[in-house]
């Protein structure tokens, strides 16, 4: 079981030596359950930040040939539909009741999962399961999240034949040199957030997980209002509103044109990626290196975390406090 949670500033500063273990670990147990991953493409079941990890995993399976999809728990009847697609439960705790509730509706040899928590439900149900290794992590999901996306990633390039890329061993020294990077520029992203009424996020397909779960890390952390899609749906209507808020944007070169057209009509905007757009005063660009689209949602992960948090101080609230507690999204 999940060792309990830490604060959040524990968490992210132990982040990338959790990370850097989990990496390591996660890959051992992808290589020894390797004959699982085959046949028909997996469909990934979670909700909430879960189903935020699971974007890119997607996108990489479909981008070997392989049908491949991410869906709610949350939003699906029932038993689910009879199919030949193993259903990969997707549940940090192991304890959400949708995501439970579709795994345990499917015949056993479908069932498999990625959890933090081993000895869980989700994972006591699942017939092929990869643990994250109980890492202690914080309310609002820090190193959880970011190891379950390696845990995905490297499943979606071990499917069918493949192998999780050997470059995952160089991903800390990326964290950590963003980690650096990102701790001399928070005065310029804090003078654009602290006083926004709203924020955008947007991301480049592969990515639409980390506008997701970026816009829920600012409603959790530091209670703004905020939406999460990828850039495409963003640039199909929802950006005609665009007023007194903050726009985040993450990926290349279509991103940059987007911050470019935001900037230019005096709107506020982060762009994170490779590709910087034309300098202004209403542009803070951080910079990302080109890693490969398993591993961006992490870095991606690691920018929105440090804007979420550092926003909720700033505004002088608690980034560990939740307004509102259910008793019914996970089981006992």
């Amino acid at each position: 079981m999940v060792k309990g949670y830490i604060s959040l500033a524990e968490a992210r500063a132990s982040q990338a030596s959790a990370l850097e273990r989990a990496i390591a670990e996660i890959g051992e147990e992808v290589t020894t359950a390797s004959e699982a991953f085959k046949g028909p493409g997996p469909i990934f079941m979670g909700i909430g930040a879960s189903f935020a990890a699971c974007s890119a995993a997607v996108w990489a399976l479909r981008s070997r040939g392989i049908h491949s999809w991410r869906l709610n728990g949350g939003e699906y009847p029932v038993p689910f539909p009879a199919s030949s697609h193993p259903v990969i439960a997707v549940s940090q705790s192991g304890k959400s009741t949708e995501t439970l509730a579709v795994l345990d509706s499917i015949d056993r040899s479908l069932r498999m999962s990625v959890v933090n928590a081993k000895g869980s439900p989700v994972a006591t149900a699942s017939s092929t399961n990869i643990s994250l290794g109980a890492i202690p992590d914080s309310y609002a999901s820090t190193i959880g999240y970011t190891a379950t996306i390696a845990a995905l990633g490297m499943i979606a390039e071990a499917w069918d034949g493949g192998a999780a890329d050997p470059s995952w061993a160089d991903l800390p020294a990326a964290f950590r040199q963003l980690e650096s990077e990102l701790s001399e520029q928070i005065s310029a992203i804090l003078s654009r957030m602290e006083s926004a009424a709203y924020v955008d996020c947007a991301a480049i397909a592969s990515s639409a997980g980390s506008a997701e779960v970026g816009s829920l890390l600012l409603r959790e952390i530091a209670r703004i209002p905020s939406t999460g899609m990828s850039t495409r749906q963003y640039l199909h209507g929802a950006m005609e509103s665009a007023g007194k808020g903050v726009h985040i944007l993450f990926g290349d070169e279509r991103e940059a044109v987007l911050a470019t057209t935001l900037t230019k009509a005096g709107h506020h905007t982060i762009l994170a990626g490779p590709v910087q757009a034309e300098a202004n005063e209403w542009l803070t660009y951080i910079a990302l290196p080109r890693v490969s689209v398993t591993q961006r949602p992490i870095l991606e992960a690691l920018i929105m975390q440090t804007i979420a948090v550092e926003t909720a101080i700033a505004r002088g609230l608690d980034p560990d406090a939740f307004v509102f507690h259910h008793n019914d999204t996970k089981v006992a």
